[in-house]
């Protein structure tokens, strides 16, 4: 199907053009219709085109490590899609479906060659769409980075804190009781020994007020690295939140293409059964 050139100048990519320039452009490329949930092309495909939605609504999608799909990108009105292996000459890297009916340009290489070649200020266009594609590329890395709750605090951590982290620590372990137990035990038996001319005789009330005050400063101290732990333990479940909430979306998304699969199937089935009933004997 031929595209006309008023269709062509709606694109701001070939706004540029004039009217001779657009009616050549308008007699190579062809408009393509497309019906819902059909593929336009899959990842591994020859990248002879690529397309410009004119109408209705496309999701570009690819595959990652864990064979999860996720979406890439959902071009619209007048956006390209599937450009950059169109200019390497690669093979997809990505699917491109319609989500509903829709209407696209089918532009090759070529095309794009002899619109260059006349409007050298086209190709400032095609980099703007190629930046577009790589903002969102880089808006996907992003969203799908896991975080590390223990690297998230450790860099909003200030000194103070460490300092906590650091006492409560010491404090809850064995080496500071046993330190301890060694320093009362060396401490009260000096005094004992020394008897007259001892600094703190029985009841020890020099080393009590130092008990107490250690007592005094380790509570709030401790209380500090406990509530770090709280802030650790609930970014801890918002990140186990976010990837509960994605694979409920992958699940979802999953049985709507079950669902999907399951119907296409009854109709094929009730199609073989028309056509089995309709043969003569």
């Amino acid at each position: 199907m031929t595209c006309s050139s008023e269709v062509l100048k709606s694109v701001p990519l070939f706004s540029l053009l004039d009217d001779d320039e657009t009616a050549i452009l308008a007699g190579q490329v062809e408009m393509k219709k497309f019906a819902p949930r059909e593929r336009i092309y899959k990842a591994g495909d020859p990248a002879a085109q690529a397309y410009v939605l004119i109408s209705g609504s496309v999701q570009v999608t690819t595959v990652d490590e864990d064979q999860q799909e996720v979406i890439v990108d959902e071009p619209g009105k007048n956006d390209f899609f599937g450009f950059a292996s169109m200019l390497e000459q690669t093979p997809h890297q990505t699917s491109a479906v319609a989500l509903e009916e829709c209407a696209c340009i089918e532009v090759s290489r070529s095309d794009i060659a002899v619109l260059i070649q006349r409007k050298p200020d086209a190709g400032m266009d095609l980099l703007t769409t190629l930046g577009h594609q790589l903002h969102a590329t880089q808006q996907l890395v992003r969203l799908r980075a896991m975080r590390n709750a223990n690297e998230i605090i450790e860099k909003q951590e200030t000194f103070g804190e460490r300092i906590a982290d650091a006492v409560a620590g010491f404090g809850g372990s064995w080496t500071f009781i046993i330190l301890f137990a060694v320093i009362l035990t060396v401490y009260t038996a000096i005094n004992i020994l020394l008897q007259g001319k001892a600094w703190d005789p029985y009841p020890f009330i020099l080393l009590n007020l130092f008990l107490s005050m250690l007592a005094a400063i380790q509570a709030p101290v401790i209380m500090m690295s406990q509530n770090r732990q709280d802030t650790k333990d609930r970014l801890r479940s918002e990140l186990d939140f976010d990837v509960n909430r994605r694979s409920e979306t992958e699940i979802q998304g999953l049985s709507k293409k079950l669902n999907d699969i399951d119907e296409r199937v009854g109709d094929l089935y009730h199609l073989l059964k028309g056509a089995s009933a309709s043969k003569p004997e």
